[in-house]
């Protein structure tokens, strides 16, 4: 990567995500066909990794082995170096600079030599970096040597590797201008080898490895795809310890807790001055980097592997209903002391004696196991690495959510994670300790306030104070308190961001929520509230390795939103363990804002030091003639204050708030440290409600219980919305950009947050309390009236307001360009309302005539309106869409709703196909249908959630469309389940180019902070589009506070990405689009000077078909019938024509021209990237005068001739997929003729979506299962790649004997899959793995048999196929709409969430199924009562047709004892249905 200066980018942003896996041989005995073989898994991993734009340089890949103790002897010997019994060897990365390197020798000497060690010699590590490395790797390649380091006879081990731990920090603190200088290890029990190459390349880079003398028991490999191509040696994995695959969420937060508790961490083996090793995490760079410091410390300090590793990552416990009382005190003893480490994680690691493997609580990683019978065992993110016979297998596996596995290469044990869990429950007496010492801050049923409310008078003129609006007490507050959860809402935010408004605004407006997309996915908080936990302790910290009863006080509450009731109790604790003092955040009107936040962080500094515990910051005393301190800035400020002077574990901070009224109010509070919050102004207001007639039949107790529900569903979604499950890691995460606060205001209230552009000072935020305060205290004002959901006259700037959208009707039901014109110039004439508005084109160009600029036919095709799905709108609407897009030479998109066939190949058709996380109606027919296939990883207007579709709106032709069930409300799940990581992203744009290699991939992403980054990858991945939306878009039906808080402008997310794709040589390979708000060709203008070359269009081409922007269309009575099923509505009063489609694009197009004119450009090609056209305005407020837009428009110091524009056709995916070529150069003939057929052929692990490229073929010539009669079938052996059987359509028979990995069977619309294990093999089949996760995944039809067990996430979104399997992991079956699923074995937990349709029968013989399922929306019967014969006969029928496939011994035994077995079976399905029609749907489906 090139070097980037003054732009958006900042190396923070970089992700990484990997294949990764182990081999060890459980007896200890090395060989050097170990390393071989591990080197071979690596490679066959390949396509989990990236590569960087020159072909060959890897983005980092290494082995950490255990010592390899007889070849470091015979080469140290060879270097003439004498080693003593007890030695360290590591090789050490130093800088090519002669004098650099030999100054971090010297002083890596100095640090070893004080911890009383010697060194025996240095060697130079013999490499060939000419033959191994590409051109970036050799830029950035280090000088590599080899220490030998002695200890004395009598120094014990463990304090042996703890002195190596803390020289090595120590020379790193030593070093600070030496960015070279790297250890990647330097240890007693293990070496590691990595760098910048593909792991091709490894043992020619390291010739040592390919040395027949080196040999090992046990390897840990590492294969990484980095978002982008930043080339450091150092963040090649593994690292130390440990090999991590996926993303650590709450990194910022796990950092600065990490600090913070330095001065609680003391043991015999820790120095006594932790400060000279600080920070003990690197904070910045790789999440990856600073959880393996964590781990490297806590080892350090003594404590076990399993027991630190536990800490970091626990499993889920406060919801198991299973997990034993041990066990659960275990985790809630340590949950105090260290927060979960959160997010997607399969981690291997090695001391150099235990070979451990271990999973993130949501299982997001796959990790598959197999052991041989030399006792070797292989673990990796994929079966079939490498290439053992069937008769060698003993046993196969997996590891599900939460599981830790170990191999002691001492014992050669294998530790199951029963037994890890069993030596941990059981080393102390937990349980009985928090017994005596943990108190509850108990809920009682009805939490009664025992207190006087507020005067009215004094209410109003917190009320004002505050900036309480009429509309959010009636919009806001009002629905949470009597639905006890937020209000939904339609449209997207078309406001303007505080620091550009010229209103009031709360500061909790300049905070943006982060959220995941790609490089980690979010939490459904709706159906997997099960991994989720808002659970708060209170207390003061105490040391990690002291496992001492004194650990064990703590006060427990269930949710850091305080009732009145819980607040006073905290407050009324007779205990010096939780002393509480209360500061006041008030100052006089005439003083100084940041004075009086820097006095009372001086203030509680001294209070904690005091031995305060509780510290209460209140807003509630303020008077007139002073002001208030706004509680976030106070929050920020005590939070970094404390962190800084070690004390921030001794205190809880308390926030007893009148500004917190919302969801997102509470998140800020809660990301920048607040521990609980006591909103008694929104209490306040509840009452106020009761009192004025507002609210009926309902007391104030019942209101503020209801509110308290709506507002914590409000948390779980916004912390699941960065993929955090707990509360504890989500704390002090600081998860926002801010947009619009100078950096004065950010150092020192919110240090280390994302804030790029400047904005409003202390001094400005004064002023706006101050002007609230002019009207607060005077009782003839009355509260204001909002005006921020929704228009209201005078009050905040809409850029939909009544204006613009009648003069747009206008124009394009005219047909007039000069009606056109007036509505541009009313959009381009208003206030400041984005931040494009601050950019003017510069007008010292020369002109040319309008003809010498290219045609409307030339720019047209660049537009393409934005994704809608049918359902949202009214089928006239979509269609009118359409039509008026393909007539004009755009391209429209179909929304994630599906498409009726009828339309394919009609002017109705839309080009653009889209693929959403609920997967509705995507079949291979729909998918060969497109010239573009749009992944949308996120929305808009509300990235980080699922779509919804209210059920009024699923009518008859809806519910057959989207395979779901008539009148049924629809929700996408908030992730895509086969996107839980780049290289996932990377899986599915292959299989979509499988099944239609003439199509255009597209991917589109949120604007966000390191969305460029992000881009970057998946640019990587082999997409060919990218599409950068900002926060402006629109939404059919989404929760207010969605819509309003997350998601930035895209003038801050295209520039990112258009900086950071050309500095990684990526520009040239993809094109780049952008949408949201685009309404001129001024904007298109603009949008193409920051980067797009194509632009997308949604709610302007939704306004010109008559849509009056009422905000109503999850109500389905939208009055224009556009966002409407009622058919009453659409017949009567739509009035939208594809030639008011085309009238409003040909205007535009005509508009841009006339512009490029202005400036002298003929092509819209030339502007792309031309920032030297814009010039920046100054500003109309003080607070628009203080932002700083120049890294919007940087070139980021990057030579003029790199690309601008995607030059390249097709971005090629490095896999040429040979095997599905050569199927179907063997097939198609057959295929073409319908004559049937069977083709044999053998897989392996990197044989990917096998049968999608036959099954594109098959959809385009005979539809979904137009060929079902005549099928072709392909008998296959080995180990099939992701994506076995992947769009699956009728009339392709796949059978596989052997294995296959993650997402057999997604989207399958026909055909049948058949996997069974070789016949030749030992082990017993229904106990192992023969699939990987997330098979089913939207699938619509066919039929599936696996003889053995499933993963997790099995049939998720299943709308039509009927599948059997012998056992599956956690969250099966979750959103199913149809088909039936036979499980003949357990399941994992939360089976059936958000069920509703379809059936499935499962086989409970630990009687344990009762706490397995889900119980909202489904319940469960057993299948031996008289009523259910009909059941058992199908039943019975399909496990037959099972046995006769796959020959399964299990299947077998349950027929050949059906009466015994019968009564095990529970049926599930869906509440709303009966027992009878279910029988009735499943036979005529079959």
């Amino acid at each position: 990567m090139h070097k980037l200066t003054g732009g958006l980018y900042s190396p923070e942003f970089e992700k990484d995500a990997c294949g990764f896996g182990m081999i060890a041989n459980m007896d200890d005995k090395p060989s050097h066909w170990l390393l071989d073989t591990a080197i071979g898994a690596l490679e066959r991993l390949t396509h989990r990794g990236a590569v960087a734009a020159d072909g060959k340089t890897g983005d980092g890949c290494g082995i950490l082995m255990k010592k390899p103790d007889a070849f470091l002897r015979t080469i140290a010997d060879e270097a003439g170096i004498e080693l003593a019994d007890h030695y360290a060897s590591g090789i050490v990365f130093l800088s090519q600079d002669k004098d650099t390197a030999e100054l971090a020798k010297a002083e890596l000497v100095r640090q070893l030599e004080d911890g009383g060690l010697t060194v025996a010699g240095w060697r130079d590590v013999p490499i060939d970096a000419e033959s191994a490395c590409g051109v970036e790797a050799m830029e950035t390649l280090p000088r590599l040597e080899q220490i030998f380091v002695n200890a004395p006879a009598d120094m014990e081990a463990a304090l042996f590797e703890a002195r190596l731990v803390f020289a090595r920090r120590r020379t790193e603190q030593g070093l600070p201008e030496d960015d070279t200088f790297y250890v990647p290890s330097l240890s007693a029990h293990v070496l590691s080898y990595k760098g910048m190459i593909m792991p091709s390349y490894l043992t020619t880079f390291y010739k040592d490895l390919a040395d027949d003398r080196l040999e090992t028991a046990l390897c840990v490999f590492h294969q990484r795809f980095s978002t982008n191509t930043l080339p450091q040696w150092r963040l090649a994995q593994p690292f130390r310890y440990l090999a991590h695959n996926g993303e650590i969420n709450t990194i910022t937060g796990n950092r600065n807790w990490s600090t913070a508790r330095a001065s609680k961490f003391a043991s015999d083996k820790l120095p006594e001055d932790m400060a000279s090793i600080l920070p003990l995490v690197s904070m910045d760079g790789s999440d990856s980097c600073s959880l393996d410091n964590m781990l490297e410390i806590l080892l350090a300090g003594g404590m076990d592997i399993f027991y630190a590793m536990r800490l970091l990552m626990p499993p889920a416990w406060q919801n198991v209903d299973y997990m034993s009382a041990d066990m659960r005190a275990f985790y809630e003893y340590n949950s105090m002391h260290m927060e979960p480490w959160d997010g997607p994680a399969g981690i291997v690691l090695t001391d150099g004696r235990y070979a451990a493997c271990c999973m993130d609580r949501n299982g997001l990683r796959p990790a598959r196991y197999v052991i041989t019978k030399d006792r070797h065992i292989t673990l990796a993110s994929e079966i079939g690495v490498w290439d053992y016979t069937p008769d060698q297998v003993v046993a196969k596996g997996r590891l599900k959510p939460g599981d830790m596995l170990a191999v002691d290469t001492e014992t050669g044990e294998l530790l199951q994670p029963k037994d890890i869990d069993g030596r941990l429950a059981s080393r102390k007496p937990y349980k009985q300790w928090l017994k005596r010492h943990a108190r509850m801050l108990e809920s009682r049923l009805a939490d009664t306030r025992d207190e006087a409310w507020m005067e009215r008078p004094r209410l109003k003129s917190l009320e004002k104070l505050f900036h309480v609006t009429f509309e959010e007490r009636d919009q806001v507050l009002r629905p949470l308190a009597e639905a006890g959860q937020e209000a939904t809402g339609s449209m997207g935010d078309d406001t303007p961001f505080p620091v550009l408004s010229r209103v009031d605004r709360v500061l909790y407006d300049y905070f943006r929520q982060q959220f995941a997309q790609v490089t980690n996915p979010p939490i459904d908080s709706l159906r997997e509230r099960i991994v989720m936990s808002l659970e708060t302790c209170l207390g003061r910290e105490r040391n990690v390795f002291d496992e001492s009863e004194e650990r064990a006080k703590r006060l427990v509450v269930d949710s850091p939103v305080l009732s009145t009731g819980k607040f006073r109790r905290l407050l009324a604790l007779d205990d010096e363990n939780y002393g509480d003092i209360t500061f006041d955040l008030t100052y006089p009107a005439n003083a100084d804002l940041r004075q009086a936040i820097e006095t009372l962080c001086d203030d509680v500094v001294e209070a904690v030091r005091d031995g305060k515990t509780v510290i209460v910051l209140s807003d509630r005393n303020v008077e007139s003639g002073q002001l208030p301190i706004q509680a976030l800035l106070a929050t920020g400020a005590v939070h970094h204050r404390l962190t800084r002077e070690n004390l921030r574990c001794d205190a809880n901070l308390i926030i007893d708030t009148a500004s917190a009224r919302d969801a997102q109010h509470f998140a800020c509070l809660l990301g920048y440290g607040a521990t609980a919050v006591h909103p008694y102004l929104a209490y306040e207001c509840l009452n106020d409600l009761i009192t004025v007639g507002q609210v009926k039949d309902k007391t104030a107790d019942e209101l503020c219980a209801a509110y308290r529900k709506g507002i914590n569903k409000g948390l779980y979604k916004i912390m699941s919305k960065m993929g955090i499950s707990t509360v504890a890691s989500y704390r002090g995460a600081q998860l926002f950009e801010i947009v619009g606060l100078a950096d004065e205001v950010v150092d020192l209230c919110f240090t280390g947050t994302v804030s790029r552009i400047g904005g409003a000072s202390f001094a400005h935020l004064q002023a706006d309390t101050a002007k609230l305060a002019g009207n607060a205290w005077n009782q003839r004002i009355a509260i204001d009236q909002g005006g921020l959901l929704k228009f209201v006259y005078g009050q905040e700037y809409h850029c939909y307001n009544p204006d613009v959208i009648a003069t747009l009707h206008e124009a394009v039901s005219s047909g007039e360009y000069a009606k056109y014109k007036e509505y541009a110039d009313i959009v381009q004439g208003r206030p400041v309302s984005v931040f494009r508005d601050l950019f003017k084109l510069r007008d010292d160009q020369t002109p040319i005539s309008v003809d010498e600029v290219e045609s409307i036919e030339d720019i047209t095709p660049r537009f393409d309106s934005a994704g809608m799905s049918l359902g949202a709108l009214s089928p006239e609407a979509h269609e009118a869409m359409a039509q008026g897009m393909n007539r004009m030479g755009g391209r429209s998109n179909s929304g994630e709703g599906g498409e009726d066939p009828k339309r394919f190949g009609t002017d109705k058709m839309s080009k653009i196909k889209q693929i959403a996380s609920g997967r509705f109606g995507v079949t291979p027919h729909y998918l060969v249908n497109a010239e573009v296939l749009q992944i949308k990883i996120a929305q808009g207007a509300k990235p980080g959630e699922g779509g919804q579709l209210p059920g009024h709106k699923v009518n008859e032709m809806i519910a057959y469309l989207r395979c779901a069930k008539q009148g049924v409300a629809l929700i996408s799940p908030p992730p895509h389940h086969d996107i839980y990581s780049i290289e996932d992203l990377a899986q599915l744009i292959f299989d979509l180019k499988q099944v239609n290699p003439k199509a255009v991939i597209s991917v589109k992403l949120v604007a966000g902070p390191g969305v460029g980054t992000i881009a970057a990858g998946v640019a990587k991945a082999y997409a060919d589009l990218i599409t950068i939306s900002g926060y402006d878009g629109g939404t059919g039906a989404s929760p207010l506070t969605s819509v309003r808080h997350a998601g930035t402008p895209w003038e801050l997310g295209l520039s990112e990405t258009h900086q950071t794709l050309r500095a990684n040589d990526l520009r040239e390979k993809v094109r780049v689009q952008t949408d949201g708000g685009l309404k001129t060709g001024l904007d298109v203008i603009k949008a193409a000077i920051m980067g797009a070359e194509s632009f997308g269009f949604g709610t302007g081409p939704m306004v010109a078909l008559g849509c009056k922007y009422l905000r109503v269309c999850h109500l389905n009575n939208c009055a224009t019938g556009v966002a409407t099923q009622n058919e009453i509505l659409r017949d009567r009063y739509f009035i939208g024509l594809p030639e008011m489609v085309q009238n409003f694009f040909k205007f535009i197009a005509q508009d841009t021209r006339e512009i490029m004119a202005s400036i002298g450009v003929s092509k819209l090609e030339d502007l792309i990237g031309r920032t030297d056209l814009l010039e920046i305005l100054p500003g109309d407020t003080p607070k628009q005068q203080g932002l700083d837009l120049r890294p919007i428009l940087s070139t980021g110091g990057l030579a003029s001739d790199k690309p601008m524009h995607c030059l390249a056709e097709r971005n090629e995916p490095f896999d040429k997929g040979e095997l599905a070529e050569q199927m179907v150069a063997d097939t198609l003939e057959a295929i073409e003729n319908k004559a049937g057929g069977t083709f044999e052929y053998t897989v392996r692990n990197s044989d990917r979506s096998i049968g999608a490229r036959l099954s594109g073929e098959i959809a385009l010539r005979h539809a979904n299962t137009g060929m079902a009669e005549h099928p072709i079938t392909l008998k296959l052996t080995g180990t099939a790649g992701q994506s076995f059987g992947v769009w699956n359509a009728g009339g392709l028979h796949m059978e596989l004997t052997g294995d296959a990995n993650d997402y057999v069977g997604k989207g399958m619309a026909g055909g049948r899959l058949v996997i069974r294990p070789h016949p030749e093999s030992d082990f017993v089949t229904r106990d192992a793995a023969i699939i990987g996760n997330t098979c089913l995944y939207g699938a619509t039809g066919g039929t599936l048999y696996a003889a053995g067990q499933a993963g997790e996430r099995f049939g998720v979104r299943n709308s039509g196929a009927t599948a059997i399997v012998e056992g599956i992991g956690d969250h099966g079956c979750e959103y199913m709409t149809g088909g039936c699923i036979v499980v003949l074995g357990g399941t994992g937990i939360n089976f059936g969430a958000g069920m509703t349709g379809g059936a499935a029968y499962v086989l409970d013989e630990k009687r344990e199924f009762v706490d397995r399922y889900n119980h909202e929306l489904i319940d469960i019967h057993r299948v031996v009562s008289e009523n259910m014969e009909a059941h058992r006969n199908y039943l019975r029928e399909l496990i037959e047709a099972y046995v006769e496939a796959t020959g399964s011994a299990w299947g077998q035994e349950i027929l050949e004892d059906f009466r015994g077995y019968v009564g095990q079976f529970w049926l599930v399905k869906p509440k709303a249905e009966s027992v009878e029609t279910v029988i009735d749907t499943l036979t005529r489906a079959a």
